[in-house]
């Protein structure tokens, strides 16, 4: 799902990556419109975009505020305001893929799309439509993003992509304290889906052998019977695998900053160096405990990134 979610990244990012023509008379660079993102949000002019400690202000904000809200447990202000931003970023990645139709007034029949899928996800889940509606909400908001990183007017390569590396280091940084010295995350994942019943990120549920034998002797002894209320919301315990929102949108992110920067051939790159830290995480963790997983995602994308400077660039 991780790496299924990146190249959908870099298909809605390039859709809303404008196309540059050049003018033969005055050798000027123009960008041609019908790439702008839908629902008003195409950032004006890059000198009128935030720079980047802005960028990290609005993080620090939203962060902040999501702890405000989980402090004095204000559910249905936290389930609205997810319920928004998964209709925006759904609206954002269906309307890329709705722009290669025939169809006119794609922004509108995405946002169709969108509020059912939202609503579901939000008030009616279940781990298909979760994990479904996963793969498209990072695109969609990566490509909010990545207009903001893009540093057009650069020449060198550090002056180009330097804010989407520092933004790996510091939210990597931010990763390992939340994780193993705060327990920030732990709480925030607990808040979310005991308290919500909601989660931003990827789940995976397995029962254990003892429980799967539990709920097999219910179906068996009821079979063909009303079963009673009172088994009905009988709770089970559940192991979950879960990967956080964070650890797929920003490798999205920093592909589509590479993309526009440098072409799609780095992007693949830091694509697979995110899977190959994600993949070494994987394969060194146990089971019951929690891991930051941007240093290590982070880490794969600087090596990949190394390997194409090396031998490609």
């Amino acid at each position: 799902m991780f790496l299924v979610t990146q190249f959908i990244g870099l298909f809605v990012v390039n859709a809303y990556t404008p196309q540059m023509i050049l003018d033969p008379a005055t050798g000027e660079l123009t960008s041609t419109s019908g790439n702008d993102l839908p629902f008003g949000l195409q950032p004006q002019d890059y000198e009128q975009t935030p720079n980047f400690l802005s960028i990290i202000f609005s993080f620090t904000l939203a962060f902040a505020l999501i702890f405000l809200l989980m402090k004095y447990k204000w559910k249905i202000v936290i389930r609205l305001w997810f319920f928004s931003v998964v209709i925006i970023a759904l609206g954002i990645a269906i309307n890329a893929f709705l722009k290669y139709t025939m169809l006119t007034n794609t922004s509108i029949i995405a946002l169709g799309i969108a509020v059912p899928l939202a609503f579901l996800k939000i008030f009616k889940p279940n781990m298909f439509a979760h994990n479904f509606t996963e793969l498209l909400i990072y695109p969609g908001i990566a490509a909010v993003f990545v207009p903001l990183l893009v540093r057009p007017e650069a020449v060198s390569f550090l002056g180009k992509v330097w804010p989407i590396l520092a933004l790996l280091v510091l939210i990597s940084i931010y990763d390992m304290w939340a994780v193993w010295k705060s327990g920030i995350m732990q709480k925030m994942a607990k808040f979310q889906m005991e308290e919500l019943n909601i989660f931003g990120g990827f789940l995976i549920q397995s029962f254990s052998k003892k429980i799967k034998t539990q709920i097999a002797e219910i179906k068996q002894k009821y079979k063909n019977k009303k079963i009673p209320e009172k088994i009905k919301r009988k709770k089970f315990k559940v192991n979950l695998a879960i990967l956080g929102g964070g650890d797929v949108i920003f490798p999205i992110i920093t592909a589509g900053v590479f993309m526009r920067a440098f072409g799609i051939i780095p992007a693949i790159f830091v694509i697979f160096g995110a899977l190959a830290g994600l993949a070494f995480l994987f394969s060194i963790t146990e089971k019951g405990k929690s891991y930051p997983a941007m240093p290590y995602i982070s880490l794969g994308i600087f090596l990949g990134i190394l390997i194409w400077k090396l031998f490609l660039f």
